[in-house]
C-alpha cells in the first residue's frame, strides 16, 4: 500500500524516513525541494497533492498550521480533489480541535476517513521513532493507522472523537511550555543568587521537581544550545491556539496567557527560530543574568 506523506520539515522528514526504513512505500511532497530530494534519495517517490490523493490509500500530513492543512486538502488541485472513497487521511500537525473537526466532516462527505494525530517528542522523538501520538477520530480509522503509528512512535492512543487528539496536544503544549518557563525562572533565580546551576540541576533532578522537560532543556540551556528541536515559532502558534480555544469555551488560562506574552517578547527579539528552551532568554533578560556555571 502506498502512503502519501506531505510535510517534510523538522519532524516530517525523519518520520517519512522511518516509514521507508520499515518497508513502507512512501510518496512525498513538500515546498522545500531539498527536503523532498533527501527523502526521495532514501527511497520515496515524489508527487503533487492531487497525484498523492489519486494513488495513495493512506495520506499523512505534517505541516505548520491548520490553514496549511486545509489548503493542502481542499484547495484547487488539493488531495481531496482526487482522493478515492475509502481512503484515509491522518493529520499529525498541531492544529485546533475546530480545524480537525472541519477536515473530518468535509472528508466524511466524500466517504474518506480522517484522524487527527498530533505528536509530542520533538525532533529527537521523530528521529528515534519514539513519539507520543494523541488521536481523535473513528476507531476503525485509528486501527487502520495503528501499524504506521507503531513505526513512528512508542505510544498511540485513541482519546475520543474527531478533535480529541488536537485537544490533547494543546494541553500537552500548555504543560511543556509553561514548565520550560518556570524552570527558566527558577534557574535564573538560582544563578543570580550565587548557586552553580549545573549543581542545582543535579541536586533536584531526582526529586519531585525532576521532569522530562528539566532533563531535556537545562543541559541545552547550560550549553547555550538553542538549535531547534521544537522551535519557538511553532510553540508560539500552538500557545496562541491554546488561548483562542480556551476563550471560545470560557476556560480562563492565566498562566498560558502570560506565556503567550512571553513568546511575543521573544518574537520581537528575533528568537522565533530558536528551540523553545530559548524561553529562558526572556527570564535572563529580566534579571540581567545568564544561566551558566561560575567557571564557564
Amino acid at each position: 500500500m502506498k502512503v502519501g506523506f506531505i510535510g517534510l520539515g523538522i519532524m516530517g522528514r525523519p518520520m517519512a524516513k522511518n516509514l521507508l526504513k520499515e518497508g513502507v512505500e512512501v510518496v512525498c511532497a513538500d515546498l522545500n525541494k531539498e527536503a523532498v530530494a533527501d527523502v526521495v534519495a532514501s527511497g520515496a517517490a515524489e508527487a503533487d497533492y492531487a497525484r498523492i490523493g489519486e494513488t495513495c490509500e493512506v495520506i499523512i500530513t505534517m505541516v505548520p498550521s491548520g490553514d496549511i492543512v486545509k489548503s493542502i486538502l481542499f484547495d484547487e488541485g488539493g488531495v481531496a480533489s482526487t482522493v478515492k472513497e475509502g481512503s484515509l487521511i491522518c493529520d499529525m500537525s498541531s492544529v485546533t480541535p475546530v480545524e480537525s473537526q472541519y477536515c473530518y466532516k468535509k472528508l466524511k462527505e466524500k466517504g474518506v476517513g480522517f484522524v487527527d494525530a498530533p505528536v509530542s517528542g520533538g525532533e529527537p522523538g521523530a528521529i528515534a521513532g519514539s513519539l507520543a501520538i494523541m488521536c481523535g477520530g473513528d476507531k476503525e480509522d485509528f486501527d487502520r493507522m495503528k501499524p504506521y503509528f507503531d513505526i513512528l512512535g512508542n505510544s498511540a492512543l485513541l482519546i475520543g472523537p474527531s478533535g480529541s487528539g488536537s485537544t490533547a496536544k494543546l494541553a500537552n503544549q500548555m504543560i511543556v511550555n509553561n514548565t520550560i518557563a518556570v524552570v527558566s525562572e527558577a534557574f535564573v533565580f538560582a544563578t543570580k543568587a550565587g548557586a552553580d546551576p549545573e549543581k542545582v540541576y543535579q541536586a533536584i533532578r531526582g526529586g519531585l521537581a525532576g521532569s522530562a522537560v528539566l532533563d531535556a532543556k537545562i543541559p541545552m540551556i547550560l550549553d547555550r544550545n538553542f538549535k531547534p528541536g521544537g522551535p519557538i515559532r511553532i510553540n508560539h502558534k500552538d500557545i496562541k491556539n491554546c488561548v483562542n480555544t480556551a476563550h471560545s469555551i470560557d476556560v480562563p488560562i492565566p498562566y498560558t496567557a502570560q506565556l503567550y506574552e512571553i513568546m511575543q517578547y521573544l518574537k520581537v527579539h528575533d528568537c522565533m527560530n530558536k528551540d523553545h528552551g530559548g524561553i529562558a532568554l526572556y527570564f535572563e533578560a529580566l534579571a540581567d543574568c545568564e544561566i551558566k556555571s561560575p567557571e564557564a
